[in-house]
């Protein structure tokens, strides 16, 4: 039969419910971004393949970390064998998560790191912070000779730091070339060429929004670094409105088709592609995995999480970075 899950957490989705199957639970940040959509469906997917009931929960906003206590504590209740999250706050979570495995249960982070990462049983996720260098390193190519002066702008997701926020920053800066001090905070910098930082919420509405503020401040940019490709999407926006469109690169983080198609358009000149689909479908069987073996994943090498991999996406290549066309990331795009 169908049971709907609603009352205790706006976006709750319907699942469907077998007694025998084990129960596993999918908390993602939001149902706003394609991301997490497409994460949602490669769940549900690969919980169909393997015989997992799944119950999907999504908070009604991104950073709706509220909404994801409940969930945990409603599947802790329901005796869900395992919980795959995006957290929207890491350090608000990890209480209600270490309450969740002293319980029994087997928690996975997807997409967003903890930290530090043994809060949870294992992570599958970007190498948010590889991301941002790509971004950092085409841009500074790009560039050429010009990029030891150039007006650097970067559009961030909350002003309360998240991990995936804060290793995209520093990614990114790192690739310019720009000292990064610690590479746990941000703004940390002493840099004259950083002109503006603002917070985008990771939307499109919020990126036009921040976008105008600093091109109030600082009319004269020669690279827009945003957060994900919403918030680009509204940069791009505003940087129209002000006519500079032409005059800043723009690169950002996601690899979504919508952005990948602003990088075959010319609105995004360079973006970092994600596989979210990865991320769902390795969680979900590391869960089955647990249940019948004991066994966590193991991370990449080098690594406290399992890099789930990321490709940069340009239609103006740059020697010594390998990168793909619009073209082709249109057949590897999500979204």
């Amino acid at each position: 039969m169908w049971l709907i899950l609603g009352g205790l957490i706006a976006g709750a989705l319907m699942v469907r419910w077998v007694a025998d199957d084990p129960l596993v639970g999918l908390i993602i940040k939001t149902e706003a971004n394609p991301f997490f959509v497409k994460m949602r469906k490669a769940a549900e997917d690969k919980a169909e393949e393997l015989g997992v009931d799944l119950r999907v929960y999504a908070g009604a906003y991104d950073g709706d970390w509220e909404a994801q206590v409940e969930a945990i504590e409603d599947l802790v209740s329901a005796g869900a064998k395992g919980i795959l999250i995006t957290p929207s706050d890491p350090v608000a979570l990890s209480e209600v998560v270490r309450e969740a495995r002293e319980a029994g249960v087997m928690v996975v982070a997807l997409d967003t790191p903890f930290d530090p990462a043994d809060t949870v049983d294992g992570t599958f996720a970007t190498d948010n912070f590889g991301a941002g260098e790509l971004v950092g390193r085409w841009a500074r190519a790009r560039l050429g000779q010009s990029w030891s002066n150039a007006r650097i702008a970067t559009l961030d997701g909350y002003q309360p730091p998240v991990t995936v926020d804060v290793l995209r920053n520093q990614g990114f800066l790192s690739g310019f070339g720009i000292d990064i001090g610690d590479p746990a905070e941000r703004y940390d910098e002493d840099d004259p060429r950083m002109v503006g930082a603002a917070f985008t919420g990771g939307t499109e509405e919020g990126g036009r929004t921040a976008m105008e503020s600093l091109l109030a401040a600082a009319p004269q940019l020669d690279v827009v670094y945003t957060v994900n490709e919403p918030a680009a999407a509204g940069a791009y926006t505003a940087l129209e409105d002000w006519g500079r469109e032409d005059e800043a690169l723009l690169v950002s983080i996601d690899g979504g088709c919508a952005g990948v198609r602003s990088v075959a358009g010319g609105a995004l000149d360079a973006t970092a592609m994600q596989f979210p689909l990865r991320m769902a479908s390795l969680g979900v069987e590391a869960v089955v995995d647990f249940i019948s073996t004991g066994q966590k994943p193991e991370p990449t090498p080098g690594l406290d999480f399992y890099d789930t991999g990321a490709t940069l996406v340009t239609d103006e290549p740059v020697p010594g970075l390998h990168s793909i066309s619009s073209e082709q990331g249109l057949r590897e795009c999500w979204g």
